[in-house]
């Protein structure tokens, strides 16, 4: 019966390409007319378009631009790195010697719990450390994603023309290129597009109507033809962002926590003040 059900499913997908496709246009013209027809699901569709996408994006445009790159200073005690390790939330980190553009190597926070048993009261970072992979700019996501599969390596440093650090990336900002966005400890569940973390904190999904958005806090922020805060903020960037892009109007901060090439994700709003004016 299965079987039965895959060839006529194989048979619809043949009947539609009919002749083989010319090029990728006409390939992805021809897999948009499968999805809306529904012989291909929504996500697979996506996916599809996700893995032509990496084929022609270069690593600049999902890096973690230089301004927000969370580093840890060789010298710095171990308390302090523990802390700045918490307090982000992230499992790898830059070492830094001093500053950004000298990396000698890549921490990971699960080194660290080596040091919780080591009887040895002297912490030296140089002891935790792992080789730092250092990349252009100009690399092309598909031969990135073959680099970390072949190294096993989630984490490289993106380096610019001039050879200064100007960003990192890692394999999460790949894969949520080609799959969608990667639910973590931070996201917003499927039923619920606001979280409040403290009196004036929010984590908010980008699909988050605009009217809900004002409603929920008082404002009356308007863009013509836009329904959602996401592309609401997009207009205000005047580009697509990247993670950790800050955009502040009026008393609203806003940060983007995941982005990828095509729209934002997430966000998160701080309010500096009671605010009861957009």
């Amino acid at each position: 019966m299965s079987e039965a059900k895959d060839n006529s499913w194989f048979e619809k997908i043949k009947d539609l390409l009919g002749d083989s496709p010319k090029d990728k246009k006409d390939l992805i013209s021809l897999l948009t007319t499968a999805a809306n027809d529904n012989l291909i699901s929504q996500d697979s569709y996506q996916m599809i378009l996700g893995v032509f996408s990496v084929s022609e994006i270069p690593v600049r445009e999902i890096m973690i631009p230089r301004p927000h790159v969370i580093a840890i200073d060789v010298n710095e005690e171990l308390n302090t790195v523990i802390t700045k390790v918490i307090e982000s939330g992230h499992s790898r980190f830059p070492v830094i010697n001093g500053k950004l553009d000298e990396i000698i190597g890549i921490l990971h926070a699960k080194d660290l719990l080596k040091n919780q048993i080591n009887t040895n009261n002297d912490f030296d970072l140089h002891d935790y450390m792992r080789p730092a992979t250092f990349i252009p700019e100009s690399k092309r996501l598909n031969i990135l994603l073959n680099d970390f599969k072949a190294s096993r390596n989630h984490i490289a440093i993106v380096i610019d023309e001039h050879s200064n650090v100007s960003g990192l990336v890692t394999l999460e900002d790949l894969i949520e290129e080609i799959i969608g966005e990667i639910d973590d400890e931070h996201d917003v569940s499927s039923r619920e597009f606001i979280i409040q973390q403290a009196h004036n904190k929010y984590i908010i999904d980008a699909l988050l109507a605009l009217d809900d958005f004002n409603e929920r806090f008082n404002t009356s922020f308007v863009d013509e033809d836009i329904e959602t805060l996401g592309g609401f903020l997009i207009n205000k960037f005047e580009k697509v962002p990247t993670k950790q892009e800050i955009i502040e109007i009026n008393n609203f901060i806003f940060t983007v926590l995941s982005a990828d090439s095509k729209k934002i994700n997430r966000i998160q709003l701080i309010i500096k003040k009671d605010n009861n004016s957009s």
